[in-house]
């Protein structure tokens, strides 16, 4: 049986202002995160001029430690610039959206599952929640915005190993942070 871990107590001590602040400078931060990750390894797909990359990794860690709201702004905004910058402009608008709901869906995910089921636990059903909309959203992306149609179903495979990757990789480096007693502090707060 999983072992549960009991995350959050009321924080205090830190002023509301402060902690908009710290929020937006790590937004920001986590958006040039997703932005370098995107952009490191980017690996065009066949058949749908998208792209495989390690972005997913960044987008999801940036969720369970920002929470869904920023962790949402940097998703999308690192993405989109991603997108923009490496030439697949047609991408972003899509990328905005369904980058900043992975981010949500991941981190409200985690925010309901980790005081019942265990940290890891949460991260890996939330996480792969959010691959499986970022699939399924590129998906219909590519097939009704981009005029694919069925094509696009040859991104799926991509996509998926893409969505498994970025699990794996944000799920052993927040399983690292969460030990450090600042930053498990600060996750606990949204």
């Amino acid at each position: 049986m999983a072992r549960k871990t009991v995350c959050c107590k009321k924080r205090g001590g830190m002023s509301m202002r402060h902690n908009k602040l710290q929020k937006l400078t790590l937004s920001a931060l986590f958006a040039a995160l997703i932005y370098v990750a995107t952009n490191i390894i980017h690996i065009p797909t066949p058949g749908t001029n998208g792209y495989l990359n390690l972005g997913d990794s960044m987008v999801l860690l940036g969720a369970f430690l920002l929470g869904p709201w920023y962790g949402a702004a940097a998703a999308g905004i690192g993405s989109l610039l991603a997108d923009l910058l490496l030439g697949y402009a047609a991408y972003a608008p899509g990328t905005l959206l369904i980058k900043g709901l992975m981010a949500v869906m991941a981190a409200f995910g985690l925010k309901v599952l980790r005081d019942r089921i265990g940290i890891t636990a949460g991260v890996l059903i939330s996480g792969a929640a959010a691959e499986l909309w970022m699939a399924i959203g590129y998906f219909g992306y590519e097939s009704a915005i981009l005029g694919y149609g069925l094509a696009a179903a040859a991104g799926i495979a991509g996509n998926a190993l893409q969505g498994a990757v970025g699990l794996a990789l944000s799920a052993v480096l927040y399983q690292s942070l969460y030990h450090i007693p600042a930053v498990r502090k600060s996750v606990c707060a949204f």
